[in-house]
């Protein structure tokens, strides 16, 4: 992975564009036409009440679910569009994602969780475990590289789905309470982690969050309210 210094934050590059987003689970309208776009390198942090539609509309427009009307464009991709293979092979090649939950699988080393999605984009295993290696050694887990889930803190844990979910130099991060289990030191760490990950990538960082700290250091922030931005 070749870590570039971003140039600047001028955001002219509109990373991502969507427009007139629906979505209703049954009778409940949890999305109601909304609108959104992100610039690239920016960071942009959602909050609002549980239930606002925050989550909704992170996984769609992460492509993990389908609105029931509008659009997504991501680098130029009307990701929608895809049928469901070009989907997937769109999502690991150019999206990534952060959860509350790890998601780590306790079987594997930290080195071997972070490769994961690199070797499912077909990228040899020795670029793999380079790459991931970098990685790892940039966001502090140098020394843990052998260690599995059980033997790392949460923080640790953290850093290394942050690792595996920018492995593949997405265009886009997207981070659903990334720092919700953690205490306040941990909380902060993972919080810089973000932006300095921004800084070196020029990756573009959506952030769904309850925690205002990590939202005033974003670039914009955005207020959710009944399945539309205030």
């Amino acid at each position: 992975m070749a870590l570039v210094q971003a140039s600047g934050t001028s955001f002219d590059f509109k990373m991502i564009q969507a427009s007139g987003i629906e979505k209703s689970f049954d009778s409940l309208k949890v999305l109601k036409n909304i609108d959104f776009e992100a610039a690239s390198s920016e960071v942009v942090s959602i909050v609002g009440a549980s239930g606002a539609g925050k989550s909704t509309l992170l996984n769609i427009l992460g492509s993990l679910t389908r609105p029931d009307s509008g659009k997504v464009i991501i680098d130029g991709t009307d990701i929608f569009s895809l049928d469901s293979n070009s989907l997937s092979d769109f999502r690991n090649r150019h999206i990534g994602f952060v959860f509350q939950f790890h998601h780590l699988l306790p079987e594997f080393t930290a080195l071997e969780n972070v490769m994961i999605p690199s070797l499912i984009a077909h990228c040899p295993e020795k670029e793999a475990k380079r790459k991931a290696t970098e990685l790892l050694t940039l966001t502090g887990l140098g020394e843990r590289l052998s260690h599995k889930p059980s033997e790392l803190s949460g923080g640790e844990q953290q850093r290394v789905a942050i690792a595996r979910a920018i492995i593949n130099s997405p265009s886009v991060l997207f981070a659903d309470e990334p720092s919700g289990n953690l205490d306040s030191v941990t909380k902060r760490e993972i919080h810089q982690l973000f932006f300095d990950l921004r800084d070196r990538t020029g990756v573009t960082v959506i952030i769904v969050t309850h925690d205002r700290e990590l939202a005033t250091m974003s670039d914009r922030i955005l207020e959710m309210k009944d399945g539309l931005f205030v």
